[in-house]
């Protein structure tokens, strides 16, 4: 599911991969969308979506944030500069 505001910042495509219960993906959600940038959601707790993180990125974890080629897993307080920096935001 696509949500946020339509990017104007960058053309990368964002994807989050969380599960209902993370604190941290919730608060990932909420920066993101203060900021106007567009995700695409997709749930761990869907076993198929897990297999599909762990192949790709070597991570089960919440939250997993993909922009383009990069990707970022930890806790929001973590992700944040490297986020900001990839999707060139000030912070």
């Amino acid at each position: 599911m696509l949500k946020g505001l339509l990017n104007r910042k960058t053309t990368s495509k964002v994807v989050l991969y969380t599960t209902p219960t993370c604190s941290d993906c919730r608060a990932l959600k909420a920066w993101l969308e203060a900021k106007g940038i567009a995700y695409e959601e997709r749930d761990l707790t869907d076993p198929k979506v897990m297999e599909e993180a762990k192949q790709k990125y070597g991570v089960r974890v919440a939250p997993i944030t993909v922009i383009g080629k990069e990707f970022f897993y930890g806790t929001f307080p973590e992700q944040r500069p490297k986020i900001a920096k990839a999707l060139k935001l000030e912070g």
